[in-house]
């Protein structure tokens, strides 16, 4: 110290002070929409609905109602959860098949999963 200085004037660190810590923004889960199939709705119903609500082509959706035919099911969209299960109840919320040869008015089986 010099004279000058008193001991109020010295300040003494004895820690060192946390290092600066960047968090990086957590990306959210893709979420996928999934189709499943049945006996019931027509091609037709499921094209148009895929259409319609997911913004797929014509020949995308008739792609997906043959996947959906022939595996069970499919992954018709994938996106946000909030989106994702929008997509979900509109798809379950189209309406009856009239294509049908006796009007379906159940829904068509959609779900939400996590895609990995």
């Amino acid at each position: 110290m010099t004279e000058h200085q008193t001991a109020e004037d010295v300040l003494v660190v004895t820690e060192r002070p946390a290092p600066e810590t960047r968090t990086r923004p957590k990306k959210q889960p893709a979420y996928a929409v999934i189709v499943e199939n049945d006996d019931f709705h027509t091609f037709a119903y499921v094209i148009a609905a895929l259409s319609r609500i997911c913004g797929h082509s014509l020949q995308k959706s008739h792609e997906l109602a043959e996947e959906i035919h022939t595996r069970g099911k499919a992954v018709v969209w994938s996106g946000t959860l909030e989106l994702a299960e929008l997509k979900r109840d509109q798809i379950r919320g189209y309406g009856p098949d009239y294509f049908a040869p006796k009007p379906v008015t159940f829904p068509l089986g959609a779900y939400v999963e996590t895609l990995a």
